[in-house]
């Protein structure tokens, strides 16, 4: 009995959010009045002594968690319950407090078994227990367990003694002669002769300090003693100064330095600034995409995506139905409450604002289809939000806690204008979307001409169909007036918060050329995941010129999207020498250089895509990262797999920088905005390699962790010269922001010049490598060459050696028939007789 009360302290010991030691599918759990008649299992009439136990279902306990959160007396052990693969969850009664509550959970289907199937004991044998003398001994083998560590040897070792000091060993040698010698004693004064004694002072040896855990201190007064000493003045002030000054500082350095940074010039790790994460939703969502508002400070748009792999969306189809697919609007001011919400037909994989209007926003959805938006009615709201930070030389950080009152208002939720066509667009999840810039457009074959309204109407998008897109936002109808039979077009009642912006376009969008990327001999297309156009560079003079005029359209203004004229116009003026190739990574891991303009099939004479100009298997996984410089326009990066590679357009011989296998998977990455030779890259295990090619070329310049799972998207953002931000998003559907500190941000004097230099130098030492080629291959053939005339020399004899060496080969055998012939008895010649003669 006192072995079964310390084992009943030892439960009580133990937390109700940890299973019980020895027992790991027991969760103890403390169920009130309150909770007992929410489920039925009130003690003594719905569980007593005979049944002890509940089967209470998994959906009530998760719709209790709806309704009272963290007030659940299951709240505890949530994370258990929401994991538990069976329909109905085992609740036992403990009457006993054997595990040191009135409650117990099994968190496992198989302990749930074991207890409600357990072999009944027959009444004979309950008769023999109670006759049975309590004196009789039973033999029970003893059972191992598994050992349970409560601290003990941390305590054990923290007593025990150890041997820090190095031994010693000393050898003390003496002459043979003087063994067994008289000795004589004598005293003198150590300080008058030389060598007599040795002082052993004691100092202070870090390699061996030892932690004192104990120490016993005792006390005596003693009379104070106090050690003064002076010094000039004019040394003291000299000592001093070099105290709060360093003297060895290169003033010429400083001089070029801008003063008024944020942050120390040292520092080389990002800052976190502020986090966002949609406490409202209970879904399990993952980040897709990332985007800061192109005007307006604090602002950043997030694409959030149920984590459901491909079996369990066609399993929880239903469900998905009911939620909405959102665009979140998050602000510096506020990081709880987003600021709006975009509705979507289906959940959004990434999207774009308009370099010409920021109000304008495509979006591609996992179905395949194009969504756009106008948030123009409300841009005055998003414009006038409170920003927690400012646009002073330093960033301000607010507390989460305390908010503007107005941050609590309930977020808009925003409908889509437009929607493309299910028929005809694309039949799988859109991977990544492009605006074309407002300098040109093209047509149905891909020929480019002239933008004639300066503003951007067309879009290029990829999809896991393993087709290219393009898509133009303006009717592709001709302009000829309606005829007066269709009149129920015009009875068709708009919704009264949806814009007629891009009415025309609903569920009857169409792109304007469809291009699949052959792989040629096999009936299999390539799988293109990113794509980088040669005018992506544009796009950063784009957003560099929105914020030079800082004027966003608002309600009420002329939107020039309202008036937009047809797509197909046969007026506009061409653009000659215009490059129309572009990269294109691949789901298999392949870099693609095609040509988007089309050609006729000579047979059939249908339109067609050309042949890729050439195709590279570097990576070792699926490219996610297609990028081009914002310095450099013919530079380009991809990452996808274990690597990275860095291209420059117009070298079809290879990548001019090719990474090692990385240690984890990489997953998101992008160039630095400010330096020309920095960028990041996110990978599997939360951390995030940020490099530098003029510190290093073969490794990451440094690494830092963000978060504990995947990162899923990285989007930098430069506010001022000297504040700039990185969003990095992960798999948890947390949204990072992070300061960038000075080293990373600010470019050194010659860093745009030094990066041409190296990009020039790769470019050399490829061209290099295929001269070496063609010389070792050309060598090669000549080498064979020279074998081959070798051998023809050996074969090359005149006529008549070859009858002569015939005749020489015929004569040695008939000399050897003859011989054997002979010494067989076949045949005896006369001596006066040759062999020849005989034949």
């Amino acid at each position: 009995k006192k072995k079964k009360r310390t084992m009943r302290g030892t439960w009580v010991a133990q937390s109700s959010t940890f299973p019980s030691p020895g027992h790991p599918e027991i969760y103890p759990l403390v169920l009130t009045t309150q909770t007992q008649e929410i489920f039925n299992c009130r003690i003594d009439e719905d569980v007593t002594d005979e049944k002890p136990y509940k089967l209470i279902k998994k959906e009530d306990i998760l719709a209790d968690f709806k309704n009272r959160a963290a007030v659940s007396d299951f709240y505890p052990v949530k994370k258990v319950i929401q994991e538990y693969p069976g329909d109905d969850l085992l609740v036992v009664y403990d009457k006993d407090f054997r595990y040191g509550l009135n409650f117990y959970l099994i968190g496992t289907e198989e302990g749930k078994e074991n207890y409600l199937n357990r072999p009944e004991v027959p009444e004979e044998q309950e008769e023999y227990k109670e006759h049975t003398s309590e004196d009789l001994y039973i033999n029970k083998p003893p059972i191992s367990k598994p050992w349970v560590s409560l601290g003990s040897e941390k305590e054990i070792d923290e007593e025990s003694v150890k041997e820090s000091a190095k031994q010693i060993t000393y050898m003390i040698s003496r002459k043979r002669s003087e063994f067994g010698a008289p000795v004589k004693f004598r005293d003198q004064n150590a300080s008058s002769v030389k060598d007599a004694y040795i002082e052993c002072t004691a100092y202070p040896d870090k390699n061996f300090i030892v932690k004192q855990l104990e120490k016993d201190v005792g006390m005596q007064v003693v009379p104070k003693v106090k050690d003064t000493s002076t010094q000039t003045r004019c040394v003291e002030i000299a000592l001093q100064q070099n105290e709060i000054m360093n003297t060895f500082i290169d003033d010429w350095k400083c001089l070029a330095e801008e003063e008024g940074t944020f942050g120390d010039k040292t520092d080389t790790h990002l800052k976190e600034y502020q986090s966002f994460t949609d406490l409202h939703n209970l879904t399990e969502n993952m980040v897709t995409s990332v985007s800061w508002h192109p005007t307006i400070y604090g602002l950043i748009a997030v694409s959030v995506a149920v984590r459901l792999s491909l079996e369990d969306r066609v399993h929880f189809s239903g469900k998905l139905l009911l939620q909405p697919s959102l665009i979140l609007f998050w602000s510096f001011s506020d990081p709880i409450h987003p600021q709006l919400m975009l509705e979507s037909p289906d959940d959004i994989f990434c999207f774009k604002f308009c370099p010409s209007d920021p109000n304008i926003i495509a979006g591609g959805c996992i179905n395949g289809q194009i969504v756009l938006w106008d948030i123009t009615a409300h841009a005055d709201r998003i414009e006038n939000i409170k920003t927690g930070g400012s646009r002073s030389k330093k960033a301000t950080l607010k507390p989460m806690f305390l908010l503007e009152p107005d941050s609590n208002k309930e977020a808009m939720y925003i409908r889509h204008c437009a929607v493309s066509s299910i028929e005809n667009g694309h039949k799988k999840v859109i991977t990544d979307i492009h605006w074309l810039s407002d300098t040109f457009e093209i047509n149905r074959m891909g020929s480019v001409f002239e933008n004639r309204n300066g503003i951007c109407c067309q879009l290029v998008t990829c999809s896991a169909d393993c087709t290219i897109c393009f898509w133009d936002i303006r009717s592709q109808k001709a302009l000829t007036p309606p005829p007066i039979e269709k009149k129920k077009e015009e009875s068709i009642e708009i919704p009264f918060d949806v814009p007629s912006t891009f009415l025309h376009l609903d569920l009857s969008w169409k792109p304007l050329i469809k291009i699949r990327l052959s792989k040629g001999e096999t009936s299999l297309d390539h799988c293109p995941t990113k794509i980088s156009l040669s005018e992506d560079h544009l796009l950063y003079k784009a957003q560099d010129k929105i914020l030079a005029q800082s004027k966003v359209v608002k309600a009420g203004e002329m939107n020039p999207y309202h008036n937009l004229e047809g797509a197909l116009a046969n007026n506009l003026k061409p653009i000659e020498d215009f490059c129309t190739k572009f990269f294109v990574g691949t789901e298999e891991g392949g870099v693609i250089y095609t040509d988007w303009k089309m050609e006729r099939d000579p047979e059939t004479g249908r339109l067609m895509a050309k042949k890729p100009v050439s195709l590279y298997a570097v990576h070792d996984g699926a490219v996610h990262t297609v990028q081009r410089s914002p310095f450099y326009k013919d530079i380009i990066l991809t990452i996808g797999g274990w690597n990275l590679a860095i291209w420059k357009e117009g070298i079809t011989t290879g990548p001019l920088l090719q990474s090692c296998c990385a240690p984890k998977r990489y997953t998101a990455g992008h160039w630095s905005l400010t330096r020309p030779g920095v960028f990041y890259i996110g990978r599997e295990d939360g951390y995030i390699d940020i490099w530098d090619l003029l510190e290093k070329t073969h490794e990451p310049a440094q690494s830092q962790n963000i978060c504990i799972t995947m990162i899923t998207y990285i989007k930098p953002w430069t506010f001022t010269a000297k504040q700039q931000f990185i969003a990095i998003a992960d798999y948890y559907g947390t949204l990072h922001i992070l300061e960038i500190p000075w080293t990373l941000s600010h470019p050194s004097t010659n860093e745009a010049s030094s990066m041409s230099y190296y990009f020039e130098r790769e470019v050399k030492h490829l061209e290099y490598v295929e001269r070496r080629k063609k010389i070792r291959e050309q060598e090669k053939k000549e080498m064979e060459l020279e074998l081959e005339k070798k051998k023809t020399k050996t074969y090359q004899k005149s006529k008549e050696q070859m009858e002569a060496e015939l005749k020489a080969d015929y004569d040695n055998y008939l000399e050897l028939e003859k011989n054997t012939l002979i010494n067989l008895g076949l045949i005896k010649v006369p001596e006066t007789m040759s062999f020849m003669e005989l034949m």
